[in-house]
C-alpha cells in the first residue's frame, strides 16, 4: 500500500512539474512566436486579421526592407566582433585570475574575491560616466575597442568569482603530481586545468557572448557613429528613424534575436554539459 502511494506521489509530482515547465516554456516562447508571425505580415493584414492570426503568405518584404534600411550586414559584423572579442577576452581574464586565486597561494584572497563580488553588483550605469571620460582621454571613444574592453572587464568579475570556486575544488594531488613530473605553472593551466574544466568555461563563453550581444546601454553611450552601431542599438534607432509600424518593430526585433537563437542552437550541447558538470563533480 505504501509502495503504491509513493508511486502515485511520484507520478503526480512528475506531471505537475511537466505542466509548470510547459507553461513557463510557453510564456518564454510566446513573444518570439508573436514577433515572428507579425514579421511575415503586411501592415494591412495585421490590422485586418489581428495579431494572433496566421499570415496568409510568407512575406519577406518587411524583413528585406529592415535589413537594407539598417545595413544589417554591417551591424552583424560590429556586434559579432564586439561579442566574440569581449567573450574570449573575459574568459581569458577569468581563467588566469581564477587560477591565481583558486590554485595559487595569494595573501588576502578572500578580500580580492570580495572585491570581485562587489564589482558584480555594480550596475553599468554607475560606471559609464568615468568610463566615458577615460575612453575620451585615451582616444578610444566611438571605437569598438572601448566597448570590448569595458564589456570584458564587467564580465570577467563574474567569471573570476565562478571559476575560482571551480578551481579550488579541483583535486590538488593531480597538480602536485604534475609538478613532480616537471610541469611549470603555465603547463598546469594549459594542459590540465583548462582541458578538464572545458564545460564550465564553455558555459561562461556562451553567457558572455549572449550578454554582450544583447547589451544596449554601453554601446549606446560609447558608440555614437552609425557605422559603429550594434544590432540592439540600430534596431532601436530604426523605430525612430523610419516610419514606426508594428510590422517594422517586429521585423527589427526578429532580426535582433535570430543570431542569439542560432548561437544557442550551435552551442546547446556545450551549455548542457557545462550546467551538469557541477552536479557530476
Amino acid at each position: 500500500m505504501a509502495i503504491n502511494r509513493n508511486r502515485l506521489v511520484r507520478s503526480v509530482t512528475k506531471y505537475v512539474s511537466l505542466t509548470i515547465l510547459s507553461v513557463l516554456c510557453l510564456l518564454m516562447v510566446y513573444p518570439l512566436i508573436m514577433i515572428t508571425l507579425t514579421s511575415f505580415k503586411t501592415e494591412t493584414e495585421y490590422y485586418t486579421n489581428g495579431p494572433l492570426a496566421l499570415p496568409k503568405s510568407i512575406d519577406f518584404a518587411m524583413l528585406t526592407y529592415t535589413w537594407k534600411a539598417t545595413d544589417y550586414t554591417r551591424l552583424l559584423m560590429n556586434s559579432g566582433i564586439i561579442s566574440i572579442c569581449s567573450a574570449v577576452l573575459a574568459v581569458g581574464l577569468s581563467v588566469t585570475t581564477a587560477y591565481a586565486l583558486g590554485i595559487g597561494k595569494i595573501r588576502g584572497r578572500a578580500m580580492i574575491l570580495l572585491f570581485f563580488m562587489m564589482a558584480m553588483t555594480l550596475p553599468a550605469e554607475s560606471l559609464i560616466y568615468p568610463a566615458y571620460y577615460f575612453f575620451k582621454v585615451v582616444k578610444l571613444y566611438d571605437n569598438l575597442l572601448s566597448v570590448i574592453l569595458l564589456e570584458a572587464a564587467l564580465s570577467a568579475s563574474f567569471g573570476t568569482y565562478l571559476l575560482t570556486s571551480v578551481f579550488r575544488s579541483f583535486d590538488r594531488s593531480v597538480i602536485e603530481s604534475a609538478m613532480i613530473d616537471g610541469c611549470n605553472k603555465l603547463q598546469i593551466l594549459l594542459q590540465i586545468l583548462i582541458p578538464l574544466n572545458i564545460p564550465s568555461i564553455a558555459v561562461l563563453l556562451v553567457f558572455f557572448f549572449v550578454g554582450v550581444w544583447n547589451d544596449f546601454f554601453i554601446p549606446l553611450i560609447l558608440l555614437i557613429s552609425s557605422k559603429n552601431y550594434t544590432v540592439p542599438v540600430a534596431m532601436a534607432m530604426a523605430r525612430g528613424e523610419h516610419n514606426v509600424t508594428v510590422t517594422l518593430q517586429a521585423s527589427a526585433a526578429l532580426l535582433g534575436v535570430i543570431p542569439c537563437v542560432i548561437f544557442f542552437v550551435l552551442f546547446q550541447r556545450s551549455l548542457t554539459r557545462g550546467l551538469s558538470a557541477g552536479s557530476i563533480k
